[in-house]
C-alpha cells in the first residue's frame, strides 16, 4: 500500500485524489502547533529518529561502524497503509530480530526538514522502504503493498546478497546469471516507490516484460517469481505502454494460477491492486473472455476476502477490487452503481464485521478508511458516511475521515456540506507537510464548488502560504508539490474570474516576500519564485 498525494483511496499506491474536508471557521484566528508529535512506528525497534542531515550522518556512521545496512523508513502519521505496515511488519517478532542487524531510520514527514531528507532519497509515496548499504547505495526498496511475511523474506533475502537492485538488474538486462534470491529481488522491487532510481516510469514496462521473458528461460528462477514478474509486466502493458503481450500461452497461466488457490494467495498484492487493468490486458476487447476472466478473477477474490490469515486490510483490498469489476463499464462518477445485491450484501456484510472485531488502533487507522473507501464505491453512501462519523472521535487522525466524508458529500452533489468537512479537516490537520497537502485540497475544493467567493479563497490560500513561510522545509518534495497545486489551481480560477485578479496580485507579492528569505543554494528560493510566478495567468510577475 502506498501513498502518493492526496488523500482518500486507503488501498492502493496510486490513490485517486480525494480533497480535506471541514466546518467552516475563520482561518486567520487558527492557532494550531506547526509540529506534529510523531510517534515511532514501533517499540520493540530500535527506530533512529531522523529529520536533518546531521540524523542520517549518525545513522550511516553508526552503519559503518558496525558494519550493518541502514533500513530507511519513509512515513507519516495519517497515512493508513502506513497503519498497517504498524500493525502487520513492525510489530512482527521476527522483524524485530532482524532489526538487530540492521540500523532502522524512521523518517517522519512531518518532522521539521524531513521534506528535505525526502527529496535527497528521492521518496515520495508514503510508506516507502528502503534498505541501504552503509555507504548509502541502495540495496532495494521493499514493497510495502506485499504481505508482511513476503516483505519479511525479502528483507531477509536482501541482507543476505548485499548486492544493489540496480547492479543484479544491469546483470539480468546483460544476460548474466542471476541467483533465485537475486530474480527474486527484482520481483519483489518496490516498483512503485522506485522513484525512476532505477529505470525510468516510460522505460518500466518493456523492462519488466523483458525480466519475465529471462526469468522464464533461468533455471533459478522459481515459479513465484516468474508468475509475480509476468503480473506485473502485463499490468503496466494494460495501460498501452510497451508492457507484455497478453498471448494464450500468458492466458492460459493466469487461468491456472486464478484457480490454485496457494499459487493466488502468494500473488495476492499484485492481483488485488492490479485486477482491472490485468482483465483489460487479457481480455481486450472480447466480451466473452472478458465474461470468463471476470468470473475467475471473482472467484480467486472471494477465496482471498474469506481468508482470515491475510490481514483484515488484506481482505478488504480484495472485496474492492470485487467491487471495481462490478463497475465495469460504470464510470466513476455514477453515484449509484448497478451491482449484484449479493455483492452488496458481502459489503455491509464484512464492513460491519471487521469494523466490531478490529481493535489494535494502528490497524483501525487501516481497516476503517478502506471500508468506508469500498462502501462509497459500491454505492453505499449511508453506510459509508456513518462508519467515519462513528470512528472521528477515536481516530488518531481524524482530519483524514473528514476529507472521506467532504469527498463523499461532494460526489453526492451536496457542495456545502462538503466544503464544512474539507475546512474542518484543515482545521485538525497536523504536521507542517500535513497541513500543506490538506491546505491545497481544501483550497481546490473552494474554486471548484465556491468560486465566486473571492475573499474567502484569498483567505485560505494567505494561510497556506504563512503556513508555509513558517516551515523550513515547505519548497521541498510534498511540501513544493502541495504549493504548486495551489498556486496551479488558483492561475486557473483566475483565468476563468477577472474578479480574482487582484487577489491573486496580492498572494503574489505576500508569496515574493517569502521566496526572498529563502536559501537559495538548496534550490528552496527558486522553487518558490516558480510557485509565485505560476499564481498569476500567464505567469506575470
Amino acid at each position: 500500500m502506498h501513498v502518493v498525494a492526496q488523500p482518500v483511496k486507503p488501498i492502493r499506491a496510486a490513490w485517486p485524489a480525494g480533497l480535506l474536508a471541514g466546518c467552516l471557521i475563520g482561518l486567520s484566528a487558527l492557532s494550531l502547533p506547526l509540529q506534529a508529535a510523531p510517534g515511532l512506528p514501533s517499540t520493540q525497534v530500535a527506530w533512529q529518529p531522523a529529520a536533518t542531515d546531521a540524523d542520517v550522518d549518525r545513522a550511516f556512521a553508526q552503519a559503518r561502524a558496525e558494519n550493518r545496512p541502514v533500513l530507511l523508513y519513509w512515513g507519516a502519521t495519517w497515512c493508513p497503509p502506513c497503519n498497517q505496515l504498524k500493525a502487520t511488519l513492525f510489530n512482527r517478532q521476527d522483524f524485530a530480530a532482524q532489526s538487530r542487524s540492521l540500523v532502522a531510520v524512521h523518517v517522519d514527514g512531518d518532522r521539521p526538514g524531513a521534506q528535505k531528507l525526502g527529496a535527497a532519497f528521492q521518496v515520495r509515496g508514503y510508506p516507502t522502504l528502503i534498505l541501504m548499504r552503509p555507504d548509502r547505495s541502495e540495496i532495494t526498496r521493499l514493497p510495502g503493498e506485499a504481505e508482511a511475511a513476503q516483505v519479511m523474506a525479502l528483507l531477509q533475502t536482501a541482507m543476505a546478497g548485499g548486492r544493489p537492485a540496480a547492479e543484479v538488474l544491469a546483470d539480468a538486462r546483460a544476460g548474466r546469471p542471476l541467483t533465485a534470491g537475486e530474480w527474486k529481488l527484482l520481483a519483489f522491487h518496490g516498483w512503485e516507490t522506485d522513484e525512476s532510481k532505477l529505470v525510468p516510469a516510460a522505460e518500466r514496462p518493456a523492462v519488466l516484460a523483458a525480466l519475465h521473458r529471462a526469468a522464464a528461460r533461468a533455471a533459478t528462477a522459481d515459479e513465484e517469481t516468474r508468475t509475480r514478474l509476468m503480473l506485473k509486466a502485463l499490468a503496466l502493458g494494460a495501460e498501452g505502454a510497451n508492457g507484455l503481450a497478453a498471448d494464450a500461452a500468458v492466458r492460459t497461466r493466469t487461468q491456472q494460477l486464478l484457480a490454485d488457490a496457494s499459487a493466488a494467495r502468494a500473488q495476492m498484492d499484485v492481483l488485488v491492486y492490479n485486477t482491472p487493468a490485468l482483465v483489460r490486458a487479457l481480455a481486450g476487447d472480447d466480451d466473452t473472455r472478458r465474461a470468463a476472466l471476470t468470473a475467475a478473477f471473482d472467484t480467486a477474490l472471494q477465496r482471498l476476502q474469506a481468508d482470515t490469515t491475510l490481514s483484515r486490510a488484506d481482505r478488504i483490498s480484495a472485496l474492492d477490487a470485487r467491487v471495481s469489476l462490478a463497475r465495469h463499464g460504470q464510470a466513476d462518477e455514477v453515484v449509484s452503481p448497478r451491482l449484484p445485491p449479493a455483492l452488496l450484501a458481502e459489503v455491509r456484510g464484512l464492513a460491519n464485521r471487521l469494523d466490531q472485531e478490529t481493535r489494535d488502533p494502528f490497524e483501525r487507522q487501516a481497516v476503517v478508511p478502506s471500508l468506508a473507501w469500498v462502501q462509497a464505491r459500491a454505492g453505499l453512501w449511508a453506510d459509508s458516511d456513518a462508519l467515519l462519523q462513528a470512528n472521528l472521535a477515536r481516530s488518531a487522525a481524524p482530519y483524514y475521515l473528514m476529507s472521506q466524508l467532504g469527498s463523499n458529500a461532494r460526489k453526492q452533489g451536496r457542495p456545502d456540506e462538503a466544503l464544512r468537512w474539507y475546512a474542518q479537516a484543515f482545521e485538525r490537520s497536523e504536521g507542517p507537510a500535513t497541513r500543506l497537502q490538506w491546505g491545497a485540497g481544501y483550497l481546490a475544493a473552494l474554486v471548484d464548488l465556491a468560486a465566486g467567493d473571492v475573499a474567502r479563497i484569498e483567505q485560505v490560500a494567505g494561510q497556506i502560504f504563512t503556513e508555509a513561510g513558517r516551515d523550513p522545509a515547505a519548497f521541498h518534495e510534498r511540501s513544493a508539490r502541495s504549493l504548486q497545486r495551489a498556486a496551479q489551481k488558483l492561475a486557473g480560477w483566475g483565468a476563468q474570474r477577472p474578479a480574482a485578479e487582484a487577489a491573486l496580485q496580492r498572494l503574489q507579492t505576500r508569496l515574493a516576500g517569502l521566496c526572498a528569505a529563502r536559501e537559495a543554494a538548496d534550490g528552496q528560493r527558486q522553487a518558490c519564485e516558480a510557485t509565485a510566478r505560476s499564481l498569476v495567468p500567464g505567469g506575470r510577475a
